[in-house]
C-alpha cells in the first residue's frame, strides 16, 4: 500500500487469498469479516446516506454550515465543529457517511478540492468520539470490560477530562496544517476546462422558500462560473439586479454561464425551468436528469425552430438552453433556429440516453445530472428516519446494524430513494477492503501473532509505571491500525491490567490509555472505517494518511500520555 500505487481492494484481497491458499487458518476465520456486522452496518449505512442525499436533506444543512466559501480553513472549521459535536453523542459512522455525497456536491460547486475536505471529516468524527462513553463503540467495549473484570462503571462524560483536550488540539492540528499538508486533488470533473456556455431562464415557485429573500441571502449572488442578468417580473425587465433585490413569486430569473453551474442551479429548491414544455413532460421532475446532446447532420428539425419542429413531441424531453460554437444564444428557446453541431440543454426522463444514443438524430448524448434534482418533500421523512435510527441505536433497543438494515429499507419504502439508487450508492471497494482486512486482522489474533507482539513490546517497560504507560498507548495503536480500533482494545485490556498488577499501581491509567490510543487511527486509512469511506471521495492514496495522519498520531499520543497519570494517578 506504501509503495505501489495498486487500489486497496486489490491489496487486501490479495494478502487474504495467500492467508487462504497457505492454509494458515482455517476458511471460516479468514472470512469473517463478510459476515462482520460492522461491514455490513456500512453497506446500509449507504442506503441511508442516499436517500438524504436523494430529498436533499444534508444538502442543506451543508448550505446553513458552509455557505459561501470565504477561506479555505474557515470551510474546514465549519465542517469540523459541528462533525465533532455531533461525534460525542452519535455513531459517528452514519455521520461521515451522510455528509460525504452533501460535501461531494458542495465542493464541486464551489470549485473547493475534496481532498482539502473529506479526511478532515473522518478525522474529526474520531476526535469527537473521544470526548464522551458513547462517542465510538471502543469506549462503551472498554466500559464493559471495566464492568465485569473490576466492577468499575465510567460515568458518560468521564472520558472528556483527556477527550475534550484531544479534540480542541486536533481541531486547532487541522486547521493549522489542512491547508498545506492535505493533497490537492481534482475531481475528474475538473480536469477537463469547460468552455460551453448557455443562456437559461428559470422561474420562482408560488411555494419556493426564495420568496421573501433577497438575491444575496437566496445564494444567487456568487455562483461560481454563472451570472444573473436579469429578472423578468410583471413583464418588466429588471437589469443590473442589486444584492438587496427581493425575490417574488413567479419571478422568471435569466443566469447565463458555464453547463456545470446550470446543473447546480437546478439543485436548488424552489427554482424550475421557466418554461412551460417542461409542466408538459409526463414524468414527475424527480425521475427527469439535464442532459446533453449534439444536433446531428441528420435530424429531422435541423434548420427548424424548437416551437416550429414540436421538438418535445419528437424525442420527449424540453430544450432548456442552447449553446452554439461555444458560445450562448441569446434568444427565447423557441425561437432558435437549430443547427448541425448546436448543443441543446435538455430536460427529459432517464431513459433518454440509452434510447437516442446510438441513433443517428444526435451525434452525442451525454447525462449532466445522474441523481436529478432532489425530492425536497422528503427531506423531513428522511431527516426522521436517520434520528429515528441513531436514538433507537443509542436507547439499545436494537444494535447499530440492526437500526441501519431497518433505516435502509424504509428509505426506500418511503421513497426516499429509489432501489436502483440505492444499489448504486453502495461503495462495494470499501466494503471489500473492510472485510478483507477483518479477516486479516483475525488471522493476526488466531494464530497469537498479536497477542506475541503485545506480551512483547510491554516486557520492555520493566518497574517504570510511565514507561508501562507509553509502550501501552504505543502497541495499542499500532494494533489498532493494524487490526481493528475494538479488537485492539479488548486484546490490550488483560496485558494492561497484568502490568498495573505487576508494578503495583492503580490499573485506570492504563485502561483510560488503551480507551484513547484505540481510537487514535489518522496513519492509515484501514484502522478505522470512516478513513475507508473518505479514501474515494478525497481521491487519496496510503501515503496521503501517512503524511497527514501520523503528526496528528503523535500529537494525539503527546496529550494522552501527559493528561491520563494527571487526571487518574498511578
Amino acid at each position: 500500500m506504501i509503495i505501489k500505487k495498486i487500489s486497496p481492494d486489490a491489496v487486501f484481497t490479495g494478502g487474504l487469498t495467500l492467508i487462504i491458499v497457505s492454509g494458515i487458518v482455517p476458511v471460516s476465520d479468514a472470512l469473517v469479516g463478510f459476515s462482520n456486522e460492522g461491514m455490513l452496518t456500512v453497506a446500509a449505512l449507504y442506503v441511508v446516506a442516499a436517500g438524504m442525499k436523494e430529498t436533499g436533506a444534508i444538502q442543506f444543512v451543508i448550505k446553513k454550515l458552509l455557505g459561501n466559501p470565504k477561506a479555505l480553513w474557515q470551510t474546514q472549521a465549519r465542517i469540523v465543529w459541528p462533525v465533532m459535536v455531533m461525534s460525542a453523542f452519535l455513531n459517528n459512522t452514519p455521520i461521515v457517511a451522510s455528509f460525504i455525497p452533501a460535501l461531494q456536491e458542495w465542493t464541486r460547486k464551489y470549485r473547493v478540492p475534496a481532498s482539502k475536505i473529506m479526511m478532515p471529516l473522518s478525522y474529526a468524527a474520531i476526535l469527537g468520539g473521544t470526548c464522551t462513553l458513547i462517542g465510538t463503540s471502543t469506549n462503551l467495549i472498554i466500559n464493559g470490560l471495566l464492568i465485569s473484570e473490576e466492577g468499575v462503571n465510567l460515568n458518560i462524560f468521564e472520558p472528556a477530562y483527556v477527550g475534550i483536550p484531544i479534540a480542541i488540539t486536533g481541531f486547532i492540528y487541522l486547521l493549522i496544517f489542512g491547508r498545506k499538508w492535505l493533497p490537492d486533488s481534482k475531481s475528474a470533473l475538473s480536469t477537463f476546462e469547460n468552455t460551453r456556455e448557455y443562456t437559461i431562464e428559470m422561474m420562482v415557485r408560488d411555494d419556493s422558500p426564495l420568496v421573501g429573500n433577497t438575491i444575496e441571502n437566496a445564494g444567487l449572488r456568487h455562483l461560481p462560473n454563472l451570472f444573473l442578468v436579469e429578472i423578468v417580473r410583471n413583464g418588466t425587465i429588471l437589469a443590473a439586479v442589486e444584492p438587496d433585490e427581493i425575490l417574488r413569486a413567479d419571478d422568471r430569473l435569466i443566469f447565463t454561464g458555464m453547463v456545470e453551474s446550470i446543473v447546480d442551479l437546478h439543485h436548488i429548491q424552489g427554482l424550475e425551468p421557466a418554461t412551460e414544455q417542461v409542466f408538459k413532460l409526463g414524468s414527475p421532475r424527480r425521475d427527469r436528469h439535464l442532459v446533453e446532446a449534439v444536433v446531428s447532420q441528420s435530424n429531422p428539425l435541423r434548420g427548424k425552430s424548437v416551437k416550429d419542429g414540436e421538438f418535445r413531441n419528437h424525442f420527449g424531453g424540453v430544450i432548456l438552453a442552447v449553446s452554439r460554437g461555444g458560445k450562448r444564444i441569446n434568444k427565447k428557446v423557441g425561437d432558435i433556429i437549430l443547427k448541425t453541431g448546436d448543443i441543446l440543454l435538455m430536460e427529459a426522463p432517464r431513459n433518454f440516453s440509452d434510447r437516442y444514443k446510438s441513433s443517428n438524430d444526435f451525434l452525442l448524448v451525454s447525462t449532466l445530472d445522474k441523481e436529478g434534482t432532489p425530492n425536497y418533500e422528503k427531506s423531513s421523512t428522511a431527516w426522521s428516519i436517520l434520528l429515528l435510527m441513531v436514538a433507537v441505536a443509542a436507547s439499545g433497543w436494537l444494535t447499530m446494524f440492526q437500526a441501519s438494515f431497518l433505516a435502509a429499507g424504509a428509505m426506500i419504502i418511503t421513497g426516499c430513494t429509489r432501489t436502483e439508487t440505492a444499489r448504486s450508492s453502495i461503495d462495494w471497494q470499501v466494503l471489500i477492503v473492510i472485510a478483507a482486512a477483518l479477516g486479516i486482522g483475525n488471522a493476526l489474533q488466531v494464530t497469537g501473532t498479536a497477542e506475541q507482539l503485545a506480551g512483547g513490546f510491554l516486557k520492555f517497560a520493566g518497574q517504570q509505571p510511565y514507561f508501562a504507560l507509553i509502550i501501552t498507548y504505543l502497541i495499542t495503536w499500532m494494533l489498532t491500525e493494524m487490526i481493528t480500533n475494538n479488537a485492539a482494545a479488548v486484546l490490550i485490556f488483560p496485558f494492561a491490567l497484568s502490568t498495573a498488577a505487576s508494578l503495583g499501581v492503580d490499573f485506570m491509567p492504563f485502561v483510560m490509555t488503551i480507551m484513547f490510543a484505540a481510537s487514535a487511527s489518522f496513519a492509515t486509512p484501514i484502522g478505522y472505517q470512516t478513513n475507508l469511506m473518505v479514501l474515494g471521495p478525497g481521491g487519496y492514496d496510503f501515503k496521503d494518511y501517512l503524511k497527514f495522519g501520523l503528526p496528528l498520531n503523535i500529537v494525539v499520543a503527546g496529550v494522552t500520555v501527559l493528561l491520563v497519570p494527571v487526571v487518574w494517578p498511578f
